[in-house]
């Protein structure tokens, strides 16, 4: 009898470790699972997110403004002849343009930073006018901070100003990527269907 008391309490401690065991392979299952699913709803809002920013940039004018702000229709000499031909005062239907395009790439340096838009999803749409548009004033951007900013200068536009070193970032690894990777498997793809080389560019 006692024998088979012990034997009894054996089993119902192996039983006891194995429902331990099964409820912590569940546990990490679940946990797995909505791992997973967090990563598509990420990803999901991730493309919505950039489905209205795309349609923000061809149909509220973001697009045009900006061709417009890249063009050699607005050129200056230094930072007072820049604030003399386009500023708030002398020129407020240029400024509102200014205004509403770096604002509207800084907010977009703000969800890369937070990590809510990927540096890489957004070069692969349009990073070369964010790229461009920074590159372009960025001696105004800087004057602006050094004249009206209050300390920390240095702050103001500043998530634009990341996204354009994210930006150069992406497209340092894009090219390399390019190079190494996908010109070398686009040849492979047309060898294997039978399809003849693309002759080199140059």
């Amino acid at each position: 009898m006692m024998v088979d008391l012990a034997l009894l309490q054996s089993v119902s401690y192996i039983a006891g470790a194995l429902g331990v065991c099964v409820a912590a392979v569940y546990y990490m299952m679940n946990l797995s699972v909505q791992k997973h699913n967090m990563k598509q709803t990420l990803e999901t809002r991730q493309a919505q997110l950039l489905m209205q920013l795309a349609d923000s940039f061809v149909e509220k004018g973001y697009r045009s403004t900006a061709m417009e702000l890249l063009s050699d229709k607005w050129s200056w000499s230094d930072f007072d002849d820049f604030m003399k031909k386009y500023g708030q005062d002398s020129n407020p239907e240029a400024w509102k343009k200014f205004e509403r395009q770096f604002m509207y790439w800084n907010i977009q340096g703000v969800l890369v930073r937070d990590g809510i838009l990927s540096a890489e999803t957004l070069f692969s749409w349009w990073g070369w006018v964010a790229r461009e548009f920074w590159a372009k004033y960025e001696p105004i951007f800087i004057e602006y901070r050094r004249r009206y900013e209050i300390p920390p200068k240095g702050m103001m536009f500043e998530d634009h100003e990341d996204l354009y070193y994210a930006i150069l970032e992406v497209q340092v690894e894009n090219r390399k990527a390019f190079v190494e990777k996908r010109l070398p498997m686009r040849a492979e793809k047309r060898k294997a269907l039978g399809l003849e080389p693309i002759p080199p560019y140059q």
